[in-house]
C-alpha cells in the first residue's frame, strides 16, 4: 500500500480517497467458502461452465424461461445447461440482476468482453490455463490473503482426499463442517459407525465420547479455523431432540476445551422446491432466544454468526452489543445483493463500529471470489466515506492511517482476533 499522510483528513472528498486507497489495497480473509486447494481434485469447482451454472442462475433461467423444465434442464450435460443459461439470462435477457452482474464482472476483469459472446470467449480462454495458475490468478484479482474453506468429515470423497494427506497450501484454511451431525442424526449414527465410531441411535455416554473422539480425531487431522454448521430457521436451543443434546453434551464442550469457535448459520428452508435441487432453497425467520441462551450460558465458547432472514440482521445486531463472545459475519446468500448489503453494514457500523465481519463469500466456484469481493469492497466503501465524513464533522481529526487500521481489522483482523 502507498505511504499515507497521518495529518488529519479534512475535506469529503480527502477522506474519500483514503477510504478507497485502504479498500482497494487490504488484502481480506474470506472466512466462509465452499472451496478447496487443487489437491482436492473435482471437489474444486472452476471455470466459466461452473460459473455460468451456479445455483442463482438456475432458479432464474427456470422462470424466466418456462419452456426448459426443470428436468429437462437437469438432464442436459454441463455444457449445454451452461449455454442454455448464456442464451436466456444473457442474450434474450438483458443481465441486470446481481447474480448476472457478477458472471460478467468476474469474465471483465479476467479481459473477457462482457458481452454476447463473453461465454464463448471465456471458453478460450480457459482452454490453456491450468487449475493452479487461475488460483493464483483469482486470489491475486480479488485481493485475497486466504479463503476458509467448508471441510466435511462425513463427505465419502473429501473424507479420502484427507486421508490421503494432501499437502497444504498455507492460502486455504480448514473449517469443520458438521450439518449431518446435528441435522440427521440417524444418518450419522450410521456414517459414524462405517468410520470406525461404535455410537449408538440412543444418547449414552459413550455414544457421547464417540462423538467427541470423532471430533477430536478430526480436529487433529484438519486443523479447523471454526466448527461450523448450517441450521434450519426452525432451529432451538435448548430442546429435546438429538441435535440439542449433541450441542450440549459434545460441541460445546468440544469448542471450550480446544478453543475453537462455533459458527452457525441458521435460517435455511431446506428444498421448498425439490425440483431446483441446489437451487430449491428458501429462507425463513429466526427465534434468536436460542442465540441468547447459547451465549448467556457459555461465556466461555466463542460463537460466529450469520442469519439469513433480513428480519433477523437487527436483533442479532443487538445481540452482538450484549455478548462479546458473539462475532456476527458476512452477508449470506440471498442477504448478499448491494441494497442488503448496504442496508447491513451501516446498521452493523452503527451499532457495532467495527467490532464485526462484514462479508464473506461464500463461494462455490473459484470465479466467483473475483466479484463478490470486487462488489463488496465497493459497497463497503461506499458505507465507510458515509461514516467516516460525519465523524470528521464533529471535529475528530480523522487520519488516513487510522482508516487503514480499521479496514485491516474487519477484513481480517477481528476474524483472526476470534479464533486466535
Amino acid at each position: 500500500m502507498p505511504p499515507t499522510d497521518l495529518k488529519p483528513l479534512r475535506t469529503p472528498k480527502a477522506i474519500a480517497e483514503a477510504v478507497d486507497r485502504a479498500v482497494a489495497y487490504t488484502p481480506s480473509t474470506d472466512m466462509h467458502t465452499h472451496l478447496y486447494t487443487p489437491a482436492f481434485g473435482s471437489l474444486l469447482l472452476w471455470g466459466v461452465d461452473e460459473l455460468v451454472t451456479y445455483h442463482y442462475l438456475i432458479a432464474e433461467v427456470l422462470r424466466t424461461n418456462r419452456s426448459v423444465s426443470s428436468e429437462d434442464y437437469w438432464a442436459m450435460p454441463l455444457a449445454r445447461r451452461a449455454e442454455h443459461i448464456w442464451r436466456v439470462l444473457f442474450v434474450e435477457n438483458e443481465p441486470i440482476s446481481e447474480a448476472r452482474r457478477g458472471v460478467l464482472t468476474t469474465l471483465a476483469k479476467l479481459g473477457i468482453t462482457a458481452g454476447p459472446n463473453g461465454l464463448a470467449e471465456a471458453r478460450e480462454y480457459f482452454r490453456d490455463v491450468t487449475v493452479e495458475q487461475h488460483v493464483d490468478t483469482v486470489l491475486r484479482l480479488s485481493n485475497a490473503r486466504s479463503v476458509v474453506m467448508t471441510n466435511d468429515p462425513f463427505d465419502d470423497a473429501e473424507r479420502a482426499v484427507w486421508l490421503s494427506e494432501p499437502d497444504p497450501d498455507p492460502r486455504f484454511r480448514a473449517a469443520m463442517r458438521i450439518d449431518l451431525l446435528l441435522n440427521s442424526w440417524e444418518a450419522a449414527t450410521a456414517k459414524l459407525r462405517a468410520m470406525g465410531y461404535p455410537v449408538s441411535p440412543v444418547f449414552t455416554r459413550a455414544t457421547y465420547a464417540e462423538i467427541r473422539r470423532f471430533l477430536d480425531d478430526w480436529a487433529e487431522r484438519m486443523d479447523p479455523l471454526y466448527l461450523a454448521v448450517s441450521l434450519p430457521y426452525d432451529f432451538t436451543y435448548p430442546a429435546d431432540d438429538a441435535r440439542s443434546r449433541i450441542i450440549a453434551n459434545c460441541v460445546l464442550p468440544f469448542c471450550r476445551e480446544r478453543g475453537i469457535p462455533f459458527a452457525m448459520m441458521v435460517g435455511v428452508k431446506r428444498l421448498i422446491n425439490p425440483a431446483l435441487q441446489l437451487a430449491g432453497d428458501g429462507v425463513g425467520l429466526w427465534d434468536m432466544r436460542s442465540l441468547e441462551r447459547l451465549c448467556a450460558g457459555n461465556p466461555d465458547v466463542r460463537f460466529l454468526v450469520t442469519v439469513l432472514a433480513r428480519e433477523n440482521q437487527h436483533e442479532l445486531c443487538v445481540t452482538a452489543r450484549k455478548f462479546p463472545n458473539l462475532l456476527p459475519f458476512g452477508c449470506w446468500w440471498f442477504l448478499n445483493d448491494p441494497s442488503l448489503i448496504l442496508e447491513m453494514t451501516r446498521m452493523r457500523v452503527e451499532l457495532l463500529g467495527f467490532s464485526f465481519v462484514p462479508q464473506h463469500s461464500d463461494a462455490r466456484v473459484l470465479d466467483q471470489l473475483i466479484y463478490k469481493w470486487a462488489h463488496s469492497r465497493a459497497l463497503i466503501a461506499t458505507v465507510l466515506k458515509e461514516k467516516y465524513a460525519d465523524l470528521a464533522a464533529t471535529g475528530w481529526p480523522l487520519t488516513e492511517e487510522a482508516i487503514r487500521r480499521d479496514v485491516q481489522q474487519l477484513f481480517a483482523g477481528n476474524l483472526e482476533a476470534f479464533v486466535a
